[in-house]
Parts: structure tokens; C-alpha cells; sequence
């Protein structure tokens, strides 16, 4: 089931790119949490893109037979989280991303590659 939800957490990354989202990062934080297994994170520069990213993840992992748990935060888009279980998604406008700063609270997880 790991290979799959890696595979899952990296499509999520190439959905979050493909709206030209900025700073995209996967956390595999398998073993730190029992939220989840891997955190995509990015930002987006506006509410408009944030919510198309947002958007963007659903449809495409939609297309993969992931249904999306739950979503917070889409109408203000300022943070947008998406639930799909073992992989979670956090689209950010810059400055609550900075704020939050998911990267160093979750500073004992793995970042992997996206490439």
C-alpha cells in the first residue's frame, strides 16, 4: 500500500504543478503522525489560483478514483486543505504559508523529490 500512496502523493504534486503552483513540497511524515502518510504542500499568488489548484487536485485525483474526504478552506482561500486520507494537500496564498510554516513544524519529516 506504500508504493501506492507515495504514487498518490506524487500525482497530488503534479496536479498542484500543473496550476503553476509555487514551492511545491512532499513531507512523508509516515511514522511522526497518524493523519496521514504524505503532505503536499504549495501556494498559490492569489484566492483565484489557490482555489484553481485546489480545483485542479480534486479533478485529477478524481480521475484516479480518489475521492476527497473533506476540503477546508476553498471559499477563503487563503488556506485550502484536501483530504484524501493518506495524502493530504495544503494549498496556501505566500503569506499564510510562511506564517504557518508547515515545513518546519513537520521539520522531522523526509521532503522527497518531486522530479
Amino acid at each position: 500500500m506504500s508504493d501506492r500512496v507515495l504514487e498518490l502523493a506524487r500525482y497530488a504534486a503534479d496536479a498542484v504543478a500543473d496550476k503553476k503552483a509555487n514551492e511545491v513540497v512532499v513531507l512523508d511524515i509516515q511514522g511522526l503522525s497518524v493523519i496521514a502518510d504524505y503532505f503536499v504542500i504549495c501556494s498559490g499568488n492569489s484566492n483565484t489560483q489557490v482555489q484553481a489548484i485546489a480545483n485542479g487536485v480534486r479533478e485529477k485525483l478524481a480521475k484516479r478514483g480518489m475521492i476527497i474526504k473533506s476540503m477546508e478552506g476553498y471559499d477563503e482561500a487563503r488556506w485550502v486543505l484536501l483530504d484524501f486520507g493518506d495524502v493530504v494537500v495544503h494549498v496556501f496564498r505566500q503569506e499564510e504559508r510562511e506564517f504557518y510554516n508547515l515545513e518546519r513544524v513537520w521539520g522531522d519529516a523526509k521532503q522527497l523529490s518531486i522530479v
